[in-house]
């Protein structure tokens, strides 16, 4: 039997293939602004503690004034860049699944304002991460190249900001599965089976990206264990027990003012938005030099080094982290609560090691990690696999899975989802927006 061949130029001009082009050259291009993004907050945060390590009383003017101008920033040229950005992407994908506008949660201004704005933030010393703004920046990008494609329904625009979220998630974790899990788990709960195969693609290209540039990093260092036995069993379940409480109060109190806008603080910060930012930039500052500066930041520096062993963190290292991240989301600027979440977990596990002295530090550590992340998200299997990613081994995967899915459970008791909760209240925006505009 004769076989027929077909020309390479055939194959490239048929519209699946150039759909598919697109998609990775879009993948590609998210990779890129999210490792640019990271390497820009790097740098933010090496001059705060720079100038921290020199003028100790700094932060007490720098967090203000950043915090009131990264705030004016986002309330008047980056509208809808305010906050973590998971929330707005979920929305976005709900409004383009019913085909509604969603530039107002996604676009490409919109990821230039999460760049900039998100590492002014760091550089005032304010505890948020860049992992959830990834998320945003990468849906705004894929979603623009729906207008690119060959052929428009091809690739449904809500399945596009699905993967463009995914693929932040692994371009920022450094880790795909991470992003192919978070796309299931939290932003779309399914993928379409007619495109999953070129979607999937998509967040896998992404995650490549940042392997390729900054090599095959573990996010928050490697994390070195020793065999395990039974006797895990005990921080597990005290863990998971405690993570899922303090992560679920944790939930609760940054859904507050949505849940709870009639209340002074927030009927205030709606009239004063920018002079309420200084107000809790301030706070951050107060909180930092409680804390001997470990609050301040993303917590990945401080998190690392106890992580290596380093150093050693002291009792009051969750309670500041904890309360620096909160005052941070409510001051309203662009910031993440991934990153700072993993530290404040991995400080619990710190303070824990002093009363489990037959388990490792780093493996208490990783427990409480993944223990607080899945409470605050309610994301059990992307938690598990992001602190997974950073143990050498594989002798505490059912661990974590296990104290993640019990902090999840418990945290379930006392919060509703945080990012389904939030997308909510984007949802209403967006459609008052358009409805104003249209009138």
């Amino acid at each position: 039997m004769k076989m027929t061949r077909v020309p390479l130029a055939s194959i490239l001009s048929s519209a699946r293939w150039r759909t598919r082009l697109t998609l990775w050259i879009a993948a590609v291009a998210a990779g890129l602004v999210v490792v640019g993004f990271a390497k820009l907050a790097e740098l933010a945060l090496d001059l705060f503690f720079g100038l921290y390590a020199r003028f100790a009383w700094l932060p007490f003017l720098l967090a203000p004034a950043i915090g009131m101008l990264s705030v004016w920033c986002t309330l008047r040229i980056f509208p809808g860049a305010q906050g973590s950005g998971i929330p707005q992407v979920i929305a976005a994908r709900r409004l383009a699944a019913g085909g509604h506008a969603v530039h107002g949660l996604v676009s490409l201004r919109l990821a230039v304002g999460k760049v900039l704005v998100g590492a002014l933030a760091l550089l005032g010393g304010f505890s948020s991460g860049r992992e959830g703004p990834s998320v945003q920046i990468a849906a705004s990008i894929l979603h623009a190249a729906h207008r690119w494609l060959p052929c428009s329904r091809a690739v449904r625009a809500s399945d596009l900001i699905l993967a463009g979220g995914a693929a932040g998630i692994a371009a920022a974790f450094n880790t795909p599965l991470a992003g192919i899990v978070f796309a299931i788990e939290e932003l779309g709960r399914r993928l379409e089976v007619r495109t999953s195969g070129v979607l999937l693609s998509t967040i896998i290209f992404s995650g490549m990206v940042s392997v390729a540039l900054l090599g095959n990093y573990n996010y928050f260092g490697n994390i070195k264990v020793a065999p395990q036995s039974i006797a895990l069993a005990v921080p597990v379940l005290l863990g998971g027990v405690a993570c899922g409480l303090l992560g679920g109060l944790f939930s609760y109190l940054m859904q507050l003012p949505q849940n709870r806008p009639s209340m002074a603080a927030w009927i205030w910060r709606s009239k004063h938005p920018i002079a309420f930012a200084g107000i809790c930039g301030l706070l951050v500052a107060f909180i930092g030099w409680a804390g001997g500066g470990l609050s301040f930041g993303s917590g990945y520096t401080i998190t690392s080094q106890a992580v290596s062993g380093e150093i050693t963190l002291p009792w009051h290292a969750p309670i500041t982290r904890y309360l620096a991240t909160l005052v941070s989301y409510y001051s309203g600027i662009p910031g993440g609560i991934f990153a700072p979440s993993l530290a404040v977990g991995g400080a619990l596990g710190s303070v824990a090691s002093g009363f489990f002295g037959n388990i490792g530090h780093g493996a208490l550590m990783a427990i409480f990690m993944a223990g607080f992340l899945a409470a605050v998200t309610q994301s059990p299997l992307t938690s598990a696999i992001i602190v997974m990613e950073m143990i050498d081994g594989h002798e505490m995967v059912i661990a974590l899975i296990a104290v993640a899915f019990l902090a999840k459970i418990v945290s379930a008791r006392l919060s509703p989802e945080l990012y389904q909760q939030l997308a909510i209240s984007w949802l209403g925006r967006q459609k008052t927006a358009v409805k104003q505009s249209v009138d």
